[in-house]
């Protein structure tokens, strides 16, 4: 098997294991607020970030060199999160990954005024395709948007925010700053709020909050190995796999199958995605490659991006294989 291949197989595991969370977190999702949720996630993940700040040998302090722009991610960073436990306890999996496929289209467009990218005309019209699907999603005037259908947007959008921030500032701040002031942002504001939402969890339900987070952490850790492995142009499409395991979970455990829009917007949104990555990844057009380079998920707040945990893996640390 060549390497390209070992990569993209290592990236559907991990997409596979970031689909398992996700269906886990729709089915606490049901009896919990995601305030709770986030909560108790990020706490049990805390000591799996201990592990990995205690073997980061990079000198310094935990001050951000650039504080505004890592307070901009650790803002995107919650409200990623928090749409995201949202968007999937109260919407279809396949409708909730459908419009969080935006997220390439998203930073494509963040990356002209932020990291100074040159976008042609044929990107620029993937992009207007790609929002035409989410359009399709949607269904404007034919069905009720809801509070959920704008949190999985907020999704893309808080998404998009942070991996362009961490494109920004990545090769300068420490890993420990960026793995660190999301998780504490979610930790004491989601601790502030708990009292007005908390309901007693059973050891059943507190196991799942535990594997939520190690779930995460194990998705990070695999897709590191799969980008180590294998050209990013052949890993990145692999996270549109995860409308297959929506699909799949979606009737299995929660008698869901995606209406025949959604399918068709998601279609849309994928193929102007891939258009992206390919474009991106021919002969080094971009300077930045900012979708190539981007460890595409979600954050959770119990664990950090690849693109961050890549840093704290990489040679001479932890092995990432």
């Amino acid at each position: 098997m060549g390497e390209n291949a070992k990569g993209a197989l290592l990236a559907l595991v991990s997409f596979g294991v970031f689909a398992t969370h996700d269906v886990i977190i729709k089915v606490l999702g049901g009896g919990y607020s995601p305030v709770q949720l986030i909560f108790f996630s990020v706490t049990l993940a805390f000591p799996l970030a201990l592990v990995m700040i205690i073997g980061d040998p990079e000198p310094g302090t935990l001050r951000p060199r650039h504080p505004w722009w890592v307070a901009l991610r650790t803002a995107a960073g919650f409200l990623t999160a928090t749409c995201a436990f949202y968007a999937f306890s109260v919407l279809p999996l396949a409708q909730v990954y459908a419009l969080i496929f935006a997220t390439p289209l998203l930073i494509t467009v963040l990356a002209i005024p932020v990291l100074g990218e040159s976008v042609g005309p044929r990107r620029w019209g993937a992009v207007l395709v790609g929002l035409m699907g989410v359009l399709v999603v949607l269904r404007p005037g034919q069905t009720e948007l809801s509070l959920g259908h704008l949190a999985a947007l907020g999704v893309a959008i808080g998404g998009s925010t942070a991996s362009i921030v961490v494109r920004k500032i990545g090769h300068e701040e420490r890993p420990v700053v960026l793995l660190l002031y999301p998780m504490i942002a979610n930790f004491v504001l989601m601790g502030s709020a708990l009292a007005f939402v908390y309901k007693p969890m059973p050891i059943s339900d507190f196991g799942l909050m535990a594997v939520i987070a190690a779930l995460g952490w194990i998705g990070g850790r695999i897709m590191v190995a799969a980008y180590s492995t294998g050209e990013a142009v052949v890993v990145a499409p692999m996270q549109y796999s995860q409308i297959i395991w929506a699909t799949a979970y979606g009737a299995l455990f929660f008698e869901e199958l995606p209406d025949g829009p959604t399918m068709l917007g998601a279609g849309i949104i994928i193929a102007s995605g891939l258009y992206i990555v390919i474009r991106e990844g021919r002969g080094g057009r971009s300077a930045h490659r900012p979708v190539l380079q981007t460890r595409l998920r979600w954050e959770s707040g119990s664990a950090p991006r690849a693109s961050v945990l890549k840093r704290f893996l990489r040679p001479g640390r932890f092995r990432a294989d």
